[in-house]
């Protein structure tokens, strides 16, 4: 945010009818517009606040098909033909955003680097990852040391993969889009007959196809995407003078950090917890931000930190996203783009890719992956139990009076930041209750 001004667009005023409404955005929704007008498209996007302002001006900005140990479980779960399509389309991700820079000639800081995946603790469950992911037809190589400062029993490096400056990117791809910015959603009305008004404090936009690129949906019925996810936050330090990296690095053991160059800029990440979870026995020295400013002075001494930040992510059942139409048959020309996890880059031009098809009428039989209707496996039918048993929690709760004004849970102080966050669902609000995350749309009452 310190290295670019991108462009400033204005509010909406009054009513408009077009084709296509993407609500959100970011990358996820600026993509998708940039893929529709291509195709000739009448298209806008809404954005309650300015475009990149939400999870692309947080992210780390890793473009890669290495999406931590998800490989091998996949195949597991829904069999190696979906894990394949699962893959491939992360594989395309890459490839497609060195295209668009080129074509579109945008000055973004695009690298082609390793992405790694290290643990200290083990070498099976890299070893199982690497046979899983050779077999899907990812490049990768299989070593026990790095050159990070503490020793390591195993790595996986992905290789061909990417970073970029997120929003040098937006600012380019975003040129040409109709965009209406500080014009935020208050409610979508669906007509019965394949219309929907999107009505805003500042008009309405009727459109026949409408896509929630607004990272978690606002609409809870139907979709109950609210029932389906949960969003975590994670941490990040940019250090100055602590070490340099032409990749980037993911530990996938419970205690693990993320590390990713920039010159002579290190992203230090970790710390990462369900939103809203602030347990009385959780220790400031060893979480969030305080956690990874005292193992950074301890691995580099003396490094400067630059500046902090936080993200959010929102985190499907399974762990695959949930990118196609919004429901079955109940909202025609309804999509949604959500559930990314930690891997927003890629995914969002994957969702990009699949959605502006379908709107265009054609079938992407390869997307059943990615179906928001797509059956649960065991593992999400526990994930979703865990849900459901934090939601009744903070919702039967009587012992705090600051509610959500999303579904009414109990919200909980977030001392590293200084916010109101629900457990439930992810939504935040700063210390005066003024919302600051959704899927709430309104700020609290109190």
């Amino acid at each position: 945010m310190d290295t670019v001004m991108v462009q400033k667009r204005n509010p909406l005023k009054g009513d408009l009818d077009v084709e296509v409404v993407v609500v959100g955005g970011g990358l996820a929704g600026v993509l998708t517009g940039y893929m529709l007008a291509k195709k000739g498209i009448d298209v806008v996007i809404l954005e309650g606040n300015r475009i990149g302002s939400g999870q692309t001006g947080g992210t780390t900005a890793k473009i890669t098909s290495q999406h931590g140990v998800i490989y091998d479980k996949m195949i597991q779960i829904y069999g190696r033909e979906k894990a394949k399509h699962y893959a491939g389309f992360q594989e395309w991700a890459v490839g497609e955003y060195e295209r668009v820079i080129e074509e579109c000639r945008i000055e973004c800081d695009f690298v082609r680097c390793n992405g790694n995946l290290y643990s200290c603790e083990g070498t099976e469950t890299l070893k199982k990852e690497a046979e899983a992911a050779a077999g899907l037809g990812i490049q990768m190589v299989y070593r026990k040391e790095c050159e990070l400062p503490f020793p390591v029993k195993s790595v996986l490096t992905y290789e061909n993969q990417a970073r970029f400056h997120p929003l040098k990117f937006l600012k380019g791809v975003s040129e040409k889009l109709r965009i209406f910015e500080e014009t935020k959603v208050k409610k979508v009305v669906y007509d019965g007959e394949g219309r929907s008004r999107v009505v805003t404090e500042r008009g309405t936009v009727t459109a026949g196809k409408i896509v929630f690129a607004c990272h978690f949906p606002f609409v809870n019925m139907p979709g109950y995407y609210f029932a389906r996810m949960y969003q975590s936050r994670s941490y990040v330090l940019a250090l100055k003078g602590a070490q340099e990296l032409d990749g980037y690095y993911l530990g996938i053991d419970s205690n693990g950090y993320s590390f990713r160059g920039e010159g002579d800029v290190l992203l230090f990440g970790g710390g990462g917890h369900r939103t809203g979870d602030f347990k009385e026995d959780r220790k400031s020295h060893d979480a969030g931000y305080e956690g990874l400013a005292n193992k950074a002075e301890e691995m580099w001494p003396g490094a400067q930190e630059m500046s902090r930040w936080s993200a959010q992510d929102c985190m499907t059942l399974d762990g695959i996203p949930y990118i196609g139409k919004f429901s079955p048959g109940r909202r025609k020309g309804w999509y949604v783009a959500t559930g990314f996890g930690k891997w927003g880059m890629t995914q969002s031009m994957v969702s990009a890719r699949i959605i502006s098809c379908m709107i265009e009428g054609m079938e992407v039989p390869e997307a059943d992956v990615f179906s928001p209707q797509r059956p649960i496996p065991m593992l999400g039918i526990r994930e979703f139990s865990v849900n459901q048993k934090e939601a009744v929690k903070n919702l039967a709760s009587t012992r705090h009076t600051k509610r959500c004004a999303h579904m009414g849970c109990k919200l909980a102080w977030n001392p590293e930041e200084g916010t109101w966050d629900c457990p439930c669902h992810g939504s935040r609000f700063d210390r005066d209750g003024k919302l600051l995350d959704g899927p709430a749309l309104e700020s609290l009452k109190e």
